[in-house]
């Protein structure tokens, strides 16, 4: 009987731990095609992609963008990314991600977000809060210097930028309706006709 306990404890012993957090978790995942995984203030949330019109709006901002990215030495990727926020390991798949061509990385699967250039998410009926109240604070404690939130949906579809951060959040909120140009402040330092976004 003692050499069946013992037998036991061994096999536990050597057993992998279970995941204990949702980053934990988030790690342990295996890809999961047609599926965003995020870990958003210690939440695991798997949610479908978007729409064609939410991938077009990120393609369009990426086909924009390309020009501006290819003269600096920059890189531009529309939705294919996960950034880790540096701090809170949280990780994040934005519609769209600037970087440097040596950005610093979490691990080997991941971006590390204040090593980015500027973030764009396109809100969608299932990320309304998450888009615009958990993800620009999670941005600014990443330090990542320029966010662009896309809002096709809200009462006055806009446009909104969120910069010049301080202290772990942005000071800088700069808001126009969809189809008005705004300006993407350094480093991105160029103005961006929003009615791209309107096609």
């Amino acid at each position: 009987m003692v050499a069946t306990i013992e037998e036991d404890l061994q096999m536990d012993a050597s057993a992998p731990e279970s995941p204990r957090t949702a980053r934990e978790l988030f790690d342990a995942l295996p890809p999961l095609p047609g599926f965003r995984a995020e870990v958003i203030e210690g939440k695991l949330i798997v949610s479908p992609m978007g729409s064609p019109e939410h991938a077009w709006m990120a393609v369009a901002l990426h086909d924009t963008l390309r020009p501006l990215a290819h003269e600096r030495g920059w890189r531009g990727a529309p939705g294919l990314l996960n950034v880790c926020i540096a701090g809170p390991r949280d990780s994040l798949v934005p519609d769209y991600t600037l970087t440097p061509p040596a950005c610093p990385r979490w691990g080997e699967g991941e971006l590390l977000s204040s090593g980015l250039i500027m973030v764009a998410e396109i809100v969608s009926p299932g990320s309304v809060r998450v888009d615009r109240e958990d993800k620009p604070r999670l941005y600014a404690v990443g330090r990542v210097p320029v966010y662009l939130l896309v809002d096709p949906i809200g009462e006055t579809p806009g446009v909104t930028v969120f910069s010049d951060i301080k202290d772990g959040a942005y000071q800088t909120t700069t808001r126009v309706a969809m189809g008005s140009p705004i300006t993407l402040p350094p480093p991105v330092d160029t103005k961006l006709d929003t009615s791209i976004f309107m096609a």
